[in-house]
């Protein structure tokens, strides 16, 4: 397996539309497929770890395909905006620390 980073994958996606994909679907396109994907993420969710039982159709069905779905629409949405996720990224897991640094160790619920 070949390790990617952020940046490489924003990259690929965008050879893969450039090649393939002839253009971006458009933003708000991509937040209802983005939407989509999640929901059969959660689907899946749900039936691996969650209360509800297998349909015959959730069978064929792959958790880290799903996974990836979603991962590629975002990336999508992320090239189309300008965003840089790496970027975004690393500036979201700053704010979290500061946020949070005490908040879930002091979190009775969570011991």
């Amino acid at each position: 397996m070949t390790d990617i980073t952020l940046h490489q994958a924003q990259q690929k996606v965008d050879e893969w539309i450039s090649k393939y994909g002839v253009r971006y679907f458009s933003e708000l396109t991509n937040m209802a497929i983005l939407t989509e994907e999640v929901g059969e993420l959660a689907r899946i969710v749900a039936r691996t770890y969650g209360d509800q039982s297998f349909k015959k159709t959730d069978l064929q069905k792959n958790l880290a395909d799903e996974m990836a779905d979603v991962l590629w629409v975002l990336i999508c949405m992320a090239n189309q905006t300008g965003v840089d996720l790496t970027e975004a990224f690393l500036k979201n897991m700053e704010k979290k620390t500061e946020r949070d640094s005490t908040r879930h160790l002091n979190n009775d619920k969570l011991k």
